[in-house]
């Protein structure tokens, strides 16, 4: 077996790696690649406990003597990826920011097929129909990680769980959480095997959230962020709640939304 590449110093914004790793930030390429960009040692090093080893790790001088980027370093190496240091020019590139993150990785992207979703391991699943910002659906799976949920099903034509900022909103959950995606006809045909609650929310609802009667493994189904629920998914539902407005505004930011049902299902 030969043995792993040192790392090497790249310093032009036209080399080959560095063109590809900042086409990154564009959805069609991310589809056809497969890869998506992470941010920051912290994130590289949570994915990595998470058993996801980058593909390319690209680092600044400033972080080059950090001992938390040698175990990086290291595993993108064994895994066979590639290593190397950048000048703050390219960081600010590949992150589209003035004040980059001193480490990027670009790592492969995993979704999980619903065949493979086992209910009962979780007391709780969370499944997004076309949710459009990138910042709501990252911050639902940060939540789904933070509550224990068993992950996050998209619905429907979705924002780009893999997008960066999507990517930045989830804050390493994205290395810890299951993703599935599926067509409306798939979840539908899914759902009629669901053990537990599947549970809705409308604005129209007369259930409040809190007194609702939810068997686990309970499964929370969110609308997206202008329309809602659309009706043929609301009819699939055992039970529809509403969260009550109390104050002059009349709905709530979809995260925030989802956050206090999934809390409210886990209890």
């Amino acid at each position: 077996m030969n043995a792993p590449q040192a790392p090497k110093t790249v310093t032009s914004l036209s080399n080959a790696t560095v063109k590809a790793v900042r086409a990154l930030h564009m959805r069609k390429e991310r589809e056809e690649s497969g890869l998506f960009l992470a941010e920051g040692l912290k994130i590289v090093i949570e994915a990595i406990d998470c058993g996801h080893a980058p593909r390319i790790l690209m680092y600044g001088r400033d972080a080059a003597d950090h001992p938390m980027l040698q175990k990086a370093s290291q595993a993108c190496l064994k895994a066979g990826g590639e290593v190397i240091e950048v000048n703050r020019e390219i960081l600010e590139k590949v992150s589209r920011r003035d004040n980059p993150q001193a480490v990027v990785g670009v790592f492969k992207q995993v979704y999980a097929p619903l065949s493979a979703i086992v209910p009962e391991s979780a007391p709780c699943w969370v499944a997004m129909q076309a949710v459009r910002d990138p910042g709501n659906l990252g911050t639902v799976i940060r939540t789904a990680d933070a509550a224990g949920c068993g992950g996050v099903i998209l619905v429907g034509d979705c924002v780009d769980p893999y997008s960066v900022e999507g990517v930045r909103a989830t804050m390493g959950s994205i290395f810890a959480v299951k993703i599935a995606k599926a067509s409306v006809a798939e979840f539908l045909a899914w759902r009629e095997t669901w053990p537990g609650s599947v549970i809705g929310t409308l604005l129209t609802a007369t259930v409040d959230h809190r007194s609702a009667d939810y068997v686990k493994p309970s499964l929370i189904l969110m609308g997206n962020e202008q329309q809602g629920l659309p009706p043929e998914l609301a009819a699939a539902c055992d039970v529809n709640v509403k969260i009550p407005m109390r104050g002059r505004a009349d709905s709530l930011n979809l995260s925030v939304a989802t956050g206090i049902m999934i809390y409210t299902v886990t209890g």
